[in-house]
């Protein structure tokens, strides 16, 4: 098997691929740095240098993996950016910031895969329970929320494409997790949580495509 990670410097991307390798998986991993390259090199990745916000170089990523036959595919590029507890207006920065490493991103990089799936591949995209609108309950962090439900909207669509191409296409939420972005006082380590999502991922089937999903494989109101 050959799993595709994006953005696996830190955080449950990191997690992902350690685990994936540990199982003796080949992974190939991004990191926008190259402290974050020599973090997944020493895990055993084939580190592959990638800044999802900046054009160019996803421009030049395509290049760098055509030829090859992923089965699975994690979009885990994402920040959380301002933590607002209300309706306050983001900068222009914050929301360029953060809509290009959650939603831009995936848009530039998920359509470079097409004819570079396995068949049955699984591609997920790590979105979080705070996109959901239909079971939204709260307004905190609403810069991310916003960018996170556009992420599910860019999954649906490429789920459409890919889905009749073979592939199982699905929005993840990993829980919330004990990392830089969800605090320490979260419930969920790292590692339960992508060994969560490494198990759902090798189950999932046709009939997911498309879906919206907690870790443990219980469905999320879009």
């Amino acid at each position: 098997m050959t799993v595709l990670l994006i953005g696996a410097s830190r955080g449950i991307g990191y997690e992902l691929g350690r685990q994936y390798r540990e199982e003796g998986r080949r992974v190939v991993a991004t990191a926008r740095d190259e402290r974050g390259l020599a973090r997944l090199g020493e895990l055993g990745c084939e580190a592959v240098p990638l800044d999802v916000t900046e054009a160019a170089s996803a421009a030049g990523f395509g290049w760098r993996i055509d030829g090859e036959r992923f089965e699975v595919v994690v979009y885990c590029a994402g920040l959380y950016g301002p933590r607002t507890a209300a309706l306050e207006p983001p900068s222009m920065h914050d929301f360029d910031l953060v809509m290009h490493a959650n939603v831009l991103g995936a848009m530039r990089i998920l359509p470079v895969l097409q004819g570079l799936l396995a068949e049955g591949a699984k591609v997920a995209v790590l979105s979080s329970v705070m996109g959901s609108i239909g079971g939204r309950t709260g307004t905190s962090g609403w810069l991310y929320r916003a960018s996170k439900a556009a992420l599910n909207s860019v999954l649906k669509d490429v789920s459409l494409v890919l889905g009749p191409q073979g592939a199982v296409c699905v929005a993840l939420h990993p829980g919330w997790v004990a990392t830089d972005m969800g605090g320490p006082s979260a419930p969920l380590t790292p590692e339960r949580s992508a060994a969560d999502l490494r198990a759902l991922l090798a189950r999932l089937g046709p009939q997911d495509n498309g879906r919206f999903l907690n870790h443990d494989g219980s469905a999320i109101p879009w």
